[in-house]
């Protein structure tokens, strides 16, 4: 017997999940059209049973952004979600509404292209840019201010602006520059992102202004949010020229249209032209033009009442699937990878599509030789959707992931904490490569003129099989390497020699160990402070560390207690590599083990430089403030922290201060 109660609230929880992996993990496991059928499904099921509670339903609310680390800000005006459609039944039907809202009004309608990117607001004072904020949860949203400033089409100032104004629009990364990134991925063994929207969600969020920078975004602005005088703009319209005039980037094409059909034959216009867009495109945004209309208009809880998107309906095509590749990455993980007969798809050739692991491939019984379905909705890497069943071969047969792992000679086993398998012998070329190339990434340890075909040279030669070996190079052995001479063999010498001086978190990155990335690296070495406090903790002690789970403690825990990683590391230790923190060198220092916390935007220095500063004199940052804290280093700006520090009582730092208390330790 069906359970209305039951149904909605299994709904609204993988509704829930889908809204983390896609607003704070910017990792969504489905695409945009199947999470709008689940939406649509649990509309249909509330409005039949209006008796159960809806105030904490996602049908009612916008998703949420906002990550601990980063400080929030209120929205001065909301910035709401629209309400969607894949209908142009259901486009009509919202202009009815409207026209009988506003029976004597000749209604224009502004047609404008939906960006596949990230929401933010820039909030401009007296016409000086003072913040960028995430949209967060409609109401408040995160300072994500120092890695918005380095953006192409963002003015320091603006001339005659309203005395407030809080410009909206949506950051993006380009075509080419996703690739470019994908590509280095690739080279390096690393699964690759999936596309530019979830890259740019995720680099707009880092922690590092210096990696975000390293990483090219973009950003159009089309909207207006709070503004004082609230007059200075009576159209939607008006606001593409004045921000153009004004020095933004801005969208590249808009339609003003009169009527809800001739807004129709824009949006088919705009599908035919959006592939020449320098940003990705999935839909349009049909607005009221008149400001007056709109505020009349009104809101409901969660969307404008004047403004719609319609989502056009993602590109597929079908074509064959010749083979399963499989790649590996660094720690022996292998990343099957679907090798397409090449088609035309979203004005590119498709010719790989990503196939995630082997559950997916079991769970869409995939197989070579069958005929997919492939999509490519502002995808760069399609995704197989499934296959053609009725043009399968006869004598297919199911994918048997351990099976070919074996055929083609690859020893590997299944982590059972993971839909992963990660190959188990520790002298596979391929593995020692791709560990050998992480090592030696910018990321790691920084090792110049060790690239990809100097890694090959010396495994295939026998020079080098583990990081550990890379020391014990000589100018000889390189010589005999392919374009090598004195000046080349020399520079890698040296290189290798100041890769010893690297911080302890770019050594423990380096090592390759299963789960921990360059954040868990930083974190691993602010609370254990030596590599061998770290090798010889337990897994509870591990967990102690904020941001270290049970699966990583449990990854970190084995990886030390292995044979060949603690000979690994008595020779790492004998080639003279750093293995303790920065602040044990400067333990007399009176910094040493202080709690320094960052709020606002610095007029001299970013963040990651202070950062800098503060771990050299053996201080460590925290994203929080707490009676634990020592000092705020506060800027321009400041938010929440710096009102939770005056209530506290704790000491407030502007950056002259702090250089003083930095020089004096």
């Amino acid at each position: 017997m069906p359970n209305p109660q039951e149904d909605i609230a299994k709904l609204r929880a993988e509704i829930g999940k889908h809204d983390r992996l896609y607003y704070k993990d910017a990792t969504p496991s489905i695409d945009d059209q199947a999470y709008d059928r689940l939406k649509t499904e649990l509309t249909t099921l509330e409005a039949a049973s209006p008796e159960f509670n809806f105030s904490e339903s996602p049908t009612q609310s916008v998703g949420d952004d906002r990550l601990e680390a980063f400080e929030s800000y209120t929205h001065r005006m909301p910035m709401l979600s629209l309400d969607n459609t894949y209908s142009m039944e259901d486009l009509i039907e919202f202009g009815r509404r409207l026209e009988k809202r506003f029976p004597e009004q000749i209604l224009n309608y502004l047609v404008e292209p939906k960006i596949d990117g990230v929401a933010v607001s820039l909030t401009y004072e007296q016409g000086k840019f003072v913040r960028a904020v995430s949209r967060g949860n409609g109401t408040e949203g995160d300072d994500i201010t120092s890695n918005v400033r380095p953006i192409a089409g963002l003015p320091n100032t603006i001339e005659n602006a309203p005395d407030l104004l809080e410009v909206r629009g949506e950051i993006y990364m380009r075509h080419e520059e996703f690739e470019r990134i994908n590509a280095i991925r690739e080279a390096a063994g690393q699964q690759l992102y999936a596309n530019p929207r979830n890259l740019a969600a995720g680099t707009i969020k880092l922690l590092d202004p210096a990696e975000a920078r390293a990483r090219k975004l973009d950003m159009v602005l089309y909207g207006v949010g709070a503004c004082e005088p609230a007059r200075f703009f009576s159209h939607q319209a008006e606001i593409q020229q004045k921000l153009k005039g004004w020095g933004f980037s801005v969208l590249e094409k808009i339609w003003l249209t009169d009527g809800m059909e001739q807004a129709w034959q824009s949006i088919k216009e705009l599908d035919s032209l959006r592939q020449n867009f320098t940003y990705p495109t999935d839909g349009a945004v049909v607005k009221l033009d008149d400001f007056r209309l709109q505020d009349e208009a009104g809101f409901t809880s969660k969307s404008p009442r004047w403004a719609i998107a319609y989502k056009f309906e993602a590109e597929r095509a079908e074509t064959l699937l010749k083979e399963i590749s499989l790649q590996i990455g660094r720690t022996g993980a292998v990343t099957p990878v679907a090798i397409l007969q090449p088609v035309q798809l979203a004005g590119t050739t498709v010719s790989r599509a990503t196939l995630h692991n082997e559950d997916e491939i079991r769970r869409k019984d995939i197989r070579p030789g069958d005929t997919v379905l492939v999509q490519k909705a502002g995808e760069i890497i399609p995704q197989v959707l499934g296959i053609i069943e009725s043009k399968r071969p006869a004598d297919s047969q199911p994918f048997d992931f351990g099976a070919h792992l074996e055929s083609l000679g690859i020893i590997a086993e299944r982590d059972p904490s993971e839909a992963v398998w990660r190959i188990t012998r520790k002298d596979d070329p391929i593995r020692q490569q791709r560990a050998l190339q992480h090592f030696a990434s910018r990321a790691c340890m920084d090792i110049e003129n060790l690239g990809t075909a100097v890694v090959e040279q010396l495994l295939s030669r026998g020079l080098a099989k583990n990081q550990a070996d890379l020391y014990t190079l000589n100018t000889e052995q390189l010589l005999g390497l392919d374009k090598f001479a004195e000046k080349s063999a020399t520079n890698l010498i040296a290189a290798l020699e100041v890769s010893k001086t690297r911080a302890l978190w770019q050594l423990i990155h380096g090592l390759g160990i299963p789960h921990v990335g360059k954040q868990s690296a930083k974190d691993l070495e602010a609370y254990f402070e030596s590599l061998d406090a770290i090798a010889s903790a337990n897994e509870e002690q591990l967990e102690e560390v904020d941001g270290i789970g049970s699966i990583m403690a449990q990854s970190l825990h084995a990886w030390f207690t292995e044979p060949d990683h603690i000979i690994l590391i008595d020779r790492l230790r004998e080639y003279g590599l750093n293995f303790q923190s920065a602040r044990i060198e400067m333990g007399d220092s009176a910094l040493a083990g202080k709690i320094f916390v960052l709020t606002g935007s610095l007029p001299n220095l970013t963040r990651s430089e202070a950062s800098e500063m503060i771990e050299k004199v053996g201080a460590r940052t925290s994203s929080s403030v707490s009676k634990k804290t020592d000092y705020v280093l506060a800027g321009e700006a400041s938010g929440s922290k710096y009102a939770k520090a005056v209530k506290l009582g704790l000491q407030i730092l502007d950056e002259s201060d702090f250089h003083e208390l930095i020089n004096a330790s």
